[in-house]
């Protein structure tokens, strides 16, 4: 099985490495396919596919889009679209658009429990403004010492239910699979296990997505643990969707995997690139 690494994040979003940088990285780890993902935005495409060109590595178009379903915050990655299609840049628009809002939000949740200066933090790490996230914050929040390290920050912060988090409304999941196939992508559930949801609710959301057009899930993730991978493998033969595999790779330190060392499908799925 070919060594493919289709869920990573460059400076276009909130990853560490700018997107020539990515492909370079995920070259020289043996990656032979690449797709690059950045969250609800594209620009770091150009750039890395010509990168990944001149290293002679294989890249499709990548994005993950930030959805809504029953009021949870969904990933769902789109592969091998066509980058210039106007009505998937007109909706990631849209999406970018809340950032900054929510980011002043944010800061202000976190001010009441005493941490000052969160958002002209967390914009110091965003290189785009308007794709400022709960990474950037993190990263503030580790860099002021209130937290050892970014996964501390979100478990005690900014995941549900914790003092910096805030809602947002993102896209729905018919909107979201709608731009991806009417470019001409695949629409893939993103790592899965990270949901917190019931068995029952992820096989009404798994059924939803599928009944929209939506092809593939994220089998093997760098989230995943090997039971995870055993239970995505299940669903996705009951649900008939392509298998997809990722690192979710930020930047060095700060990932559960780097670019391309993760484990590979189990036997009887159909990867997603075979319909590239």
């Amino acid at each position: 099985m070919p060594n493919v690494d289709l869920h990573c994040h460059s400076t276009a979003s909130d990853g560490l490495l700018a997107p020539a940088e990515v492909a370079r990285r995920a070259a020289a780890n043996g990656v032979e396919l690449l797709a690059l993902t950045d969250h609800d935005d594209i620009a770091g495409l150009p750039a890395a596919r010509a990168t990944a060109e001149a290293m002679g590595m294989a890249f499709v178009s990548g994005v993950e889009i930030s959805i809504e379903w029953e009021g949870l915050q969904i990933h769902v990655v789109g592969l091998n679209f066509d980058p210039a299609d106007g009505a998937l840049n007109a909706g990631l628009e849209g999406i970018r658009s809340g950032r900054v809002d929510r980011a002043r939000r944010m800061a202000a949740e976190l001010e009441k429990i005493g941490i000052g200066g969160a958002f002209d933090g967390a914009m110091r790490h965003a290189e785009n403004p308007n794709l400022i996230s709960r990474a950037h914050f993190a990263r503030y929040l580790v860099e002021a010492k209130v937290c050892k390290d970014v996964r501390s920050v979100f478990e005690s912060y900014l995941v549900p239910g914790r003092p910096g988090y805030v809602d947002h409304r993102w896209a729905s999941v018919a909107d979201c699979v709608q731009w991806i196939n009417g470019a001409g992508g695949i629409a893939v559930v993103a790592h899965p296990a990270r949901y917190k949801l019931s068995t029952g609710a992820l096989r009404r959301f798994l059924g939803e997505f599928k009944d929209l057009g939506g092809q593939a899930i994220e089998v093997v993730s760098g989230s995943h643990s090997l039971d995870d991978v055993g239970v995505f493998s299940r669903l996705a033969r009951e649900f008939g969707f392509l298998a997809s595999r990722g690192s979710d790779f930020h930047g060095p330190q700060e990932s559960y995997v780097d670019l391309g060392m993760l484990g590979y499908l189990p036997d009887g799925l159909k990867p997603v690139w075979e319909s590239f």
